[in-house]
């Protein structure tokens, strides 16, 4: 297997700028740009300090009482649900209604918007991770999250990509180990047939549906306990975007699973539950309309709006 190398520091020297406090440029208001996503990715693939490498147990989110802001903008209103653990949600609705907005909510990425601020609470097996003394980052090391556009690190090897958040925080981890984690992690992303010959390779050099597979094997490489999708197959063709449905459908065993999706065929494919935002109207507050079996929001929906967008009169 590929040896890691020195173009590890591109990951090291990324993630010090952001323990600094930068961010990326950004637009106020609810459509922030992928840009910061992408600067931030590099947070949400640290590992768990001291923690052996264990069957992964996904978990319960309990989410009350949720108000998400852009300085004085008021982006996502009084959000409640629950999202169950080894099971897929997917959050449907028009653009700007805060679908994206709420699921950075939920790894404290929301915070790393200038002006970004939460009222209350996101509890992850008993614990508010919005409490004062929690850590984000450590936050970030039990949520991954992977973006809407694949964001290998370009001069990173398919092997260094994998391993970039154990090399970071656990540098004397045998190179055994690191393999052991590679392969686990490719498999486990059904892309280790495609690159076991070539991990020295460069990430970047894969096709679009093996990068985004590369950014979930990344995610998954330090054993999270939830993981984020944010219309993780937008970018990509149906065959690629089938294959990553597919993927999700077995991530789901070990990982509670949030997806972001515009495609309504993907949302009823794809997952069990699905939560519906809307706006009342331009410039108001979204809020989750409604949220429930998959089967239930696109045959039998309560509320008249969902009835109306995942029929296509509207969104």
């Amino acid at each position: 297997m590929a040896e890691p190398t020195e173009r590890s520091q591109e990951y090291m020297d990324s993630t010090e700028k952001l323990d600094r406090g930068a961010t990326a440029p950004t637009k106020e208001g609810p459509d922030v740009t992928d840009s910061v996503a992408t600067s931030v990715d590099v947070q949400t693939v640290l590992p768990h300090e001291g923690r052996e490498s264990v069957a992964t147990v996904a978990k319960r989110i309990e989410i009350t009482d949720l108000n998400l802001y852009y300085g004085s903008f008021h982006a996502v209103k009084s959000v409640n649900m629950t999202i169950q653990p080894n099971k897929v949600t997917a959050l449907i609705g028009s653009s700007g209604c805060g679908k994206s907005t709420f699921l950075r909510s939920l790894n404290r990425m929301h915070e790393l918007v200038p002006g970004g601020r939460v009222d209350g609470a996101v509890i992850i097996d008993g614990q508010d991770i919005y409490a004062s003394n929690v850590d984000p980052v450590a936050v970030r090391r039990q949520v991954g999250m992977v973006f809407q556009s694949p964001n290998p690190f370009p001069t990173m090897s398919i092997y260094e990509n994998v391993v970039a958040g154990l090399l970071l925080n656990s540098r004397k981890t045998k190179k055994p180990a690191l393999d052991e984690i590679v392969e686990r992690s490719l498999r486990g992303a059904n892309l280790w047939n495609e690159v076991k010959d070539r991990l020295d390779r460069p990430g970047g050099g894969l096709s679009g549906g093996q990068q985004q597979r590369l950014c979930i094997a990344r995610a998954t490489a330090v054993e999270p306990e939830v993981l984020l999708m944010d219309e993780p197959c937008s970018a990509l063709d149906p065959v690629a975007t089938l294959a990553i449905e597919d993927l999700i459908q077995q991530l789901k065993a070990n990982y509670t699973i949030v997806i972001v999706t515009h495609n309504m065929q993907q949302a009823s494919r794809a997952s069990d539950v699905t939560g519906f935002f809307n706006l009342e109207q331009s410039g108001t507050p979204g809020q989750l309309v409604e949220l429930d079996t998959t089967e239930t929001i696109f045959s039998n929906p309560a509320n008249k709006a969902t009835e109306d967008y995942v029929t296509g009169r509207f969104g």
